[in-house]
């Protein structure tokens, strides 16, 4: 609408004019402003197209792309093969050297007097430790000793009786003897006499007398036997008292053979080949039996590996190991000694009760034992890391 409508529709008391009316053009200046201006090509010209997937960029880097296929390709291989190679061994990095350590404990109690040894020291079998006072020992044989003196002087005194009671036996037989022959006289005396008095050739007196006499030899028989038989069971009371004083004799050589033994005990000495460590005992200290003062390490070490159980399905006693040691860092040939008969967890203090809650399957580890084919040119010792990988295929 114009300015000249406007005033027009002013003028008419403001009546709308029903008339449509056309919105003006606008002017081509305006278009143009309005409008950015777009680049004029030429009929002939097509817009530029990028070459599209690997093809195209091949054609644009044809030597990086050549580089990268090269680079993929030596992956690809090198992965094959170091798979390929990877399978014939199995390791695991939860693997230390172990051992059967000693303790070194006193099996007699008493003030430790001597410590022979250091820290650390490599000492032989037999070596001597410590020792412990040994004077109450010594007095306890010498009391041993005494005692079997004692019991041999009874056995050599019980037998000297058992002699003389042999005389006394032999005495009684003479005895008997002698009553059995004045018994026989005795008898026949008084027969004699009394058939005498029958035939009124002898007196009554006589034949009384004869038979008096036969009776008193014939008490004096029976007294000699008694006495006999006294002798004879004497004799069976100290042998009797011979075995008491024998038994009496092992008794004291018991103790004597335990008093030595203590007394031995006094003086430590290593059990093995092996180095010390964790001494603990000092001269003066009170040592009991059990009292661990000092462990032994012993020479002879290997290695105790944890694998899976997924890793054991081509394991054998004998396979080729490569035992690497990491403190170190060298390796060191081995095989496989034994591989144990359940998990490790089933040999623990408290082994899992699956049954008892909620089951979680864990894939759980095996101990095996591995063994060095020569002992290693370095000091080992228990719980040092070691990484070992067997050869489970040739």
């Amino acid at each position: 609408m114009s300015a000249a409508d406007v005033i027009s529709a002013k003028g008419n008391g403001g009546a709308r004019s029903t008339q449509p009316q056309e919105a003006p053009a606008l002017r081509e200046s305006d278009r143009r402003e309005a409008r950015p201006e777009q680049p004029t090509r030429e009929p002939n010209d097509a817009p530029p197209q990028k070459p599209a997937g690997l093809r195209g960029l091949f054609r644009q880097h044809p030597v990086a792309a050549i580089v990268g296929a090269v680079v993929i390709a030596a992956a690809i291989i090198g992965g094959i093969v170091w798979w390929l190679h990877a399978r014939n061994f199995e390791s695991s990095d939860d693997a230390f050297i172990d051992t059967r350590t000693v303790l070194i404990s006193p099996q007699v109690s008493g003030a430790i007097t001597g410590i022979n040894v250091t820290d650390n020291q490599i000492v032989k079998a037999g070596d001597l430790l410590a020792t412990i006072d040994p004077r109450d020992y010594k007095a306890a044989v010498d009391q041993a000793a005494a005692q079997i003196l004692q019991a041999q002087a009874s056995i050599t005194d019980i037998e000297a009786q058992i002699g003389a009671q042999q005389a006394q036996i032999q005495q009684a037989n003479q005895q008997v003897q002698e009553a059995q022959a004045a018994l026989t006289f005795a008898a026949d005396e008084n027969q004699r006499y009394q058939d005498l008095v029958q035939k009124g050739a002898g007196t009554v007196q006589r034949a009384q007398q004869a038979q008096s006499d036969f009776t008193s030899k014939r008490a004096a028989l029976d007294a000699a036997n008694a006495a006999k038989l006294a002798a004879d069971r004497q004799v069976d009371v100290l042998r009797a008292k011979v075995e008491q004083a024998k038994a009496q004799l092992k008794a004291a050589q018991a103790q004597k053979e335990q008093a030595d033994a203590n007394l031995q005990r006094t003086e430590l000495r290593a059990p093995t080949d092996g180095r010390i460590a964790k001494l603990t005992g000092a001269v003066g200290a009170l040592a009991s039996p059990g009292q661990a003062i000092m462990v032994l390490v012993p020479l002879d070490v290997w290695v105790t590996a944890n694998f899976k159980e997924t890793q054991l399905e081509l394991m054998r006693v004998g396979q080729p190991v490569d035992i690497h040691i990491d403190a170190y860092g060298k390796s060191y040939p081995g095989h496989v000694n034994s591989i144990q008969a359940g998990s490790g967890t089933a040999f623990s203090l408290l082994p899992a009760e699956n049954a008892t809650g909620n089951y979680v399957k864990v894939v759980q580890r095996v101990p095996v034992k591995i063994t060095f084919d020569q002992p290693p040119d370095v000091e080992l010792g228990p719980g040092m890391s070691v990484v070992p990988r067997v050869t489970v295929r040739q």
